[in-house]
């Protein structure tokens, strides 16, 4: 393997060396820039799901999620082109392709607003900002008594799903009320979800830990304390999930750095998503002082280490579990297909080489 032994370079020599950091110091080839790169540009290359699958009507949410993502690793390596190409591979989605946008009242679509908030952040073009904006305001067109969109389902897929959308609006606009709409969701998902344990039931009636479905939390929890501000009256709350949380998946790591397909079964197969989703929360958790560096930053070196082992060098990361509803028993997880270059597992590898630059 490209990256095989890579985790053991985490030597005594290296701890004690002058200046060393856990979170920029990498060995040859593992750096977030290069590999970054690596899959940004496996993106770009690559068409559409529904310009190849005649089964996909629309573009598909874990694209949206890798668009997001090679956007950002874009803008903060300062890769022009790539940027341009990535923009260019959108527009025909505003003539063209129109059709090809999501239409569902459905979280898993209405997510697709996050990449044309993106490219207003990154160009101030105000065509891209009403298809997104557009988006975060119809999925709140319809609310719960206690002001939450109705299309809130209680999975824990839907704390990144909901969050990405209203927090990218809020970067977008600067409007509070999207991020106040975020918080929100955030806190009565915390209340549900949240086992004593730290880690999240896929869904009330579903008690199993699935990995990706606690990296959704994780990101999304990460996405928003991101831009929340330090007096938002539900900050804390947030927070003290967060912190609950990573505690938690600390101590179910694997020593090669990767989480498993069930978090707490080790004897299940090592998942990539997650692992890449949780490296993305500790890695932003320790730059911004909400973890504890000298606790974290080494379980996420040892995470990003532990990922590129299934990166190969035509930036397809392996052992991505397929799309996954809820499930009900043990069995159903672990016989879940290991995929390969699933934008799934596409995804978290540009969160989190982008959160490593930043």
């Amino acid at each position: 393997m490209l990256f095989a032994g890579i985790g053991l370079l985490l030597t005594t020599s290296c701890r004690t060396a002058a200046r060393w950091d856990a979170l920029s110091d990498w060995p040859a080839g593992a750096s977030p820039r290069r590999i970054g790169k690596r899959v940004a540009e496996n993106f770009a290359a690559r068409r559409l799901g529904y310009q190849t699958d005649p089964k996909r009507s629309a573009v598909h949410y874990a694209e949206v999620c890798t668009w997001y993502g090679a956007l950002t690793f874009a803008d903060i390596t300062r890769d022009h082109d790539l940027k341009a190409r990535l923009i260019l591979k959108f527009d025909p989605l505003l003539g063209s392709e129109a059709d090809k946008i999501p239409a569902r009242a459905h979280v898993d679509d209405c997510v697709f607003g996050v990449v044309p908030l993106e490219l207003y952040i990154l160009t101030k073009d105000p065509k891209y900002l009403d298809p997104g904006k557009g988006m975060a305001d119809r999925q709140w067109e319809k609310t719960t008594p206690d002001g939450i969109s109705v299309e809130a389902r209680y999975w824990i897929d839907d704390m990144y799903m909901i969050t990405a959308l209203q927090v990218q609006a809020f970067r977008a606009t600067g409007e509070a009320e999207y991020l106040d709409r975020a918080a929100r969701t955030m806190t009565a998902y915390l209340d549900r979800l949240q086992q004593p344990n730290g880690l999240f039931f896929h869904a009330p009636d579903s008690p199993f830990f699935w990995s990706r479905g606690n990296g959704w939390v994780a990101a999304g929890m990460t996405e928003l304390l991101r831009s929340l501000p330090e007096d938002d009256p539900r900050r804390g709350r947030i927070l003290e999930g967060y912190r609950r949380m990573m505690s938690a998946l600390l101590n179910h790591q694997g020593a090669d750095g990767v989480w498993r397909q069930l978090i707490d079964h080790p004897e299940s197969w090592p998942e990539t998503s997650s692992t890449g989703m949780f490296a993305f929360a500790m890695v932003t958790g320790v730059k911004n002082g909400w973890l504890d560096r000298s606790k974290y930053s080494l379980a996420a070196r040892k995470a990003w280490l532990g990922l590129l082992q299934y990166v190969d060098r035509d930036g397809n990361v392996r052992n991505v579990c397929e799309g996954t509803g809820k499930g009900f028993t043990v069995e159903y997880y672990l016989k879940r297909r290991r995929n390969t270059g699933d934008f799934h597992g596409q995804a978290p590898v540009l969160w989190t080489a982008s959160a490593l630059l930043r």
